[in-house]
């Protein structure tokens, strides 16, 4: 039986509500969120035994924080206290052509002041089977880059897969070292590596020919030359993932991605999402739905990727960071059922 661990920032989510400008806005939607954190409330849906491991200021706040992830069946019990705040992010929902905005609140929160050596991983890792990771954390502070070396080192120490989500995130690469000089190390240890359509370009410079990502439409066979590329660069990854995301506009986009494996290079079908709810999260729910797809689906990538897009494309109908959808939801789409009739 499966049982993943994910270490990052979780924070706190205030936007707008209604599509309202943040200059319009009078109150603001508050819940939390954060890359590795959703995924762990992801999987907990899929019945998963997940554990987030970050650090939380020893306050009100930080004690809010950690009793959502309960709420969700997540295990906290490995969370460190400490520091003086929890970071916080503005997100301006965006609509039709006017795209999403986010603002980050997070110098100085109690992840960014995190140093090696903090958390117990020995006790966080007894059991697992899996280690999630992302770039966002090591972007966060020389502290938080330092926290997930340790991490991974000791994760593959321990026999655990690692995998990572790239996760470019330019406003926060800004405490000295560039993303390659960081990242090159941190994937080395990893066993499977996940991207959008933009990460791999802008984390190591590898890029799909040819490929515009604002047109609406992208050719999934481009990205091939990615996934050979990344695999030449880090030997130790069997397995490469990048979802394709087509922006028709703020509202419409299309859904779908890759998987690489053993020199061989699957495609997963294609959701058109019309009326999205909420975008946020939709890359970290479809991480959730590879490692559960992987795990559950033994020999069967085809499958494990069909259930990741599947599971993602659904995201983009829930509000708020966390996908809150089952494996049985989840199959219905992959089933063919698209048509989101009421259940009764």
């Amino acid at each position: 039986m499966a049982r993943v661990v994910t270490f990052g920032e979780i924070m706190l989510r205030l936007s707008p509500p209604d599509h309202l400008r943040f200059s319009q806005a009078h109150n603001f939607d508050a819940i939390y969120g954060g890359g590795e954190s959703n995924v762990a409330v992801s999987l907990a849906h899929f019945g998963i035994e997940t554990s987030f491991v970050t650090r939380l200021p020893a306050n009100d706040i930080g004690d809010a924080c950690q009793n959502t992830l309960r709420q969700y069946g997540v295990d906290t019990s490995h969370i460190v206290r400490g520091g003086d705040r929890l970071g916080i992010y503005f997100l301006e929902h965006g609509a039709v052509h006017r795209g999403s905005k986010v603002i980050y609140d997070r110098a100085g929160s109690a992840l960014a002041t995190i140093q090696a050596g903090m958390v117990d991983w020995q006790a966080a890792f007894k059991g697992a089977t899996w280690f999630h990771w992302t770039g966002i954390t090591p972007a966060i502070s020389a502290g938080a880059a330092d926290a997930c070396l340790e991490a991974v080192q000791k994760a593959k120490e321990a026999g655990l897969t690692v995998s990572c989500d790239l996760n470019y995130r330019s406003k926060l690469w800004k405490w000295g070292k560039q993303p390659q000089e960081v990242m090159q190390e941190l994937v080395g240890y990893s066993d499977v590596a996940i991207g959008n359509e933009e990460d791999a370009a802008k984390v190591f410079g590898i890029h799909a020919p040819d490929t515009d990502v604002t047109s609406g439409e992208l050719d999934a066979e481009k990205y091939r030359a990615v996934c050979q590329a990344l695999s030449e660069r880090f030997p130790g990854l069997e397995r490469i993932g990048i979802t394709l995301r087509g922006s028709v506009s703020a509202s419409h986009n299309t859904w779908s991605a890759v998987l690489w494996h053993a020199e061989d290079m699957l495609f997963g079908p294609q959701y058109n999402i019309t009326h999205i709810v909420d975008r946020v999260g939709g890359g970290d729910s479809f991480v959730a739905g590879l490692i559960y797809g992987l795990n559950n689906y033994p020999g069967d990538d085809q499958r494990a990727l069909d259930f990741a897009v599947a599971a993602s494309a659904l995201k983009h109908t829930i509000f708020g960071d966390f996908n809150l959808v089952t494996v049985s939801e989840v199959e219905k789409i992959m089933s063919g059922d698209v048509s989101g009739r009421v259940s009764r």
